[in-house]
């Protein structure tokens, strides 16, 4: 329970009483014995909404001593799981670890191992973070395991909640436990767990379970019995408003905000929707344009409408007619709505950013990341020194920072970039105080950076990374901590080409055909090609013998990027099966073919 005072606390066992029935209503499962040392794991599908989170953790529920152990996975990212220590003196250890998955997307299984040594947390089996600190000596009393739903207080940590996009669920397929038998054991590190018990979660087993009826300070939520259901073997953990309460969904999906890239609009809905009818075309109208395929992302709330001609120099509007349909039994039914769409507002470079501080002498104000800017932080502090500052002669970026920070975002066109790194450290004055790493998209670029080892205390420290290469639009920057808060001062982004093959700097005679998007693919693939100049193009797919199974005459391509859509279900004259096929894009001046994988 990250950066929450909890001045009152009324998790005791059994406990009924609430403090001042609140707006909201979540979910707590928690054992009714506690434990000391061994292996946690549960296998979770976590709920994803901006301004809540979904958990799996151990609290010592008695005396006034702290000891906490956490996973917590917050709704507002979707790429990022948060591990905790928390101990006596409510000191929090925080490491926001970046994953290579949406942990909303799939059931994905988490796992610590808590030893009188040591506390490691896993993803899938495999481990990605240790704490050995003397802090974890503190961790000595008996925990019960608990798994809750709740919206935070706290909008720099969990995000900006908002009622419509109710009711949250939250899924756990099971949840497992391993003593601590070092040299008996035969599960985890060193084969030093044994296994206890496993519960599957087919029923609520009243004797070793309870469901929670508590709140706390911080907590915008009550949690209540009827919100810890049962559902095809699956424990679900369900917030809601306090009149639906349960596993039940009555409110309508609604568009919530709609962004522009190159040739793509991406509509953000409140809920995750059913895929046939979110994909239906002659549900969405953007005047001025044509829509020429849709694709609903793997999270199911968000949208991808492709368009061939899409001028972002200029305004447009996407509405959306009713007939999208979610996932409720029976299912909600959007209304029609307009939402201007956000379009691209493209970034100077150098982008020169004062991370924590004002705009100054080139560099951009620090902002807080959301759909409609161009960069941004995503949780931390901002804090300023008035300290002078060694090795610069940009001493004023290096007085303000953000610390304590999950990640850092900025939207570049695609291509390779230079990223610089401004630090200093201004507080702690040793060694090994303050050690964090850096990981920039899904690459370690900086692994235990200690700021004051490197360079001592005010005074400027600089980490490049060449070569980044961005195929989102979107440079990504992730801070996991070490020993105490990771922090940044500045970033500087320098260009270095543009476009994933340079589609900017073709010549007059030069094209780009990519590989189809998603490869193998079942219905819908995207194609994305780069042209130099406006020209007829022809589009065909062939099969392994050489017949002809689709084609498109392309009148008047924009010069730059471009999109072609198949969906293979359309083919009625030849057989579309599951194998290997060709397609060409071919010019006055060029043709190009590669290989695409339909798997049916």
């Amino acid at each position: 329970m990250k950066k929450i005072l909890l001045t009152t606390l009324f998790i005791l066992m059994g406990s009924t009483f609430v403090l001042n029935a609140k707006n909201f209503k979540g979910a707590e499962y928690r054992t009714k014995a506690a434990y000391t040392y061994g292996r946690f794991e549960a296998r979770i599908k976590s709920a994803q909404r901006e301004g809540m989170l979904s958990s799996f953790f151990t609290y010592h529920d008695g005396s006034s001593t702290w000891n906490e152990i956490d996973i917590e996975i917050m709704g507002r990212y979707n790429d990022n799981v948060q591990f905790n220590t928390i101990t006596p003196g409510q000191t929090n250890h925080v490491r926001a670890q970046n994953v290579n998955f949406n942990p909303a997307e799939d059931f994905h299984t988490y796992a610590f191992e808590w030893t009188p040594d040591y506390v490691a947390w896993f993803i899938d089996g495999e481990e990605v973070a240790r704490q050995t600190e003397d802090h974890i000596k503190t961790l000595n009393r008996p925990q019960k395991i608990m798994m809750n739903i709740w919206n935070p207080a706290y909008e720099n940590w969990a995000g900006i909640f908002n009622e419509i996009t109710l009711p949250f669920f939250a899924y756990y397929d099971f949840v497992s436990y391993y003593s601590y038998t070092p040299g008996t054991g035969t599960y985890g590190t060193g084969n030093n767990f044994t296994h206890l018990w496993t519960d599957e979660f087919n029923s609520w087993d009243q004797t070793r379970w309870d469901k929670a009826t508590h709140t706390f300070n911080g907590n915008n939520c009550d949690f209540v019995q009827e919100n810890a259901v049962f559902r095809d073997g699956k424990l679900v953990l369900c917030l809601t408003d306090p009149d639906n309460l349960g596993f039940t969904d009555k409110k309508i999906p609604v568009l919530l905000t709609a962004r522009a890239t190159s040739g793509k609009v991406t509509a953000t809905f409140s809920e995750e929707l059913d895929k046939t009818t979110a994909e239906n075309k002659s549900l969405y109208m953007i005047a001025g344009t044509v829509i020429d395929s849709i694709r609903l992302q793997g999270n199911l709330k968000k949208v991808d409408l492709f368009i061939s001609k899409l001028d972002l120099s200029k305004s447009y509007n996407l509405i959306t007619l009713a007939g999208i349909n979610d996932l409720a039994d029976p299912p909600n039914i959007t209304s029609a709505k307009a939402v201007m769409i956000n379009m691209p507002k493209q970034l100077s470079f150098p982008i020169k950013i004062n991370v924590g501080g004002l705009a100054s002498s080139g560099y951009l104000a620090d902002q807080e990341w959301n759909e409609s800017v161009e960069y941004g932080y995503l949780d931390g502090t901002a804090a300023e020194t008035s300290a002078l500052i060694s090795g610069t002669d940009e001493d004023y970026i290096y007085k303000s920072e953000r610390y304590s920070l999950v990640t850092y975002k900025v939207r570049v066109p695609n291509g390779a970039y230079k990223l610089k790194l401004m630090m200093s450290e201004n507080y702690f004055t040793e060694n090994d105080k303050r050690v964090f790493d850096i990981f920039v998209e899904d690459s370690l670029v900086a692994d235990n950076v200690d700021i004051f080892k490197a360079a001592g205390k005010n005074a400027a420290y600089n980490l490049t990374i060449d070569n980044i290469i961005i195929k989102d639009e979107v440079i990504d920057i992730y801070f996991p901590a070490e020993i105490n808060n990771p922090l940044v001062d500045g970033i500087v982004v320098e260009q270095v080409s543009t476009g994933l093959n340079e589609q900017d700097n073709l010549t007059p005679d030069k094209f780009i055909l990519e590989q189809n998007y998603p490869n193998p693919f079942n219905g819908n693939t995207i194609i994305k090609f780069f042209v130099s100049k406006e020209q007829p193009l022809d589009f065909y797919i062939y099969d392994t013998l050489g017949r002809k199974i689709f084609s498109k005459r392309i009148e008047d391509p924009a010069t730059g990027e471009n999109y072609i859509t198949w969906n293979s279900n359309d083919e009625k004259n030849l057989p579309v099966c599951s194998g290997v096929y060709f397609y060409t894009l071919a010019g006055n001046d060029f043709t190009m073919t590669k290989k695409l994988l339909l798997m049916k």
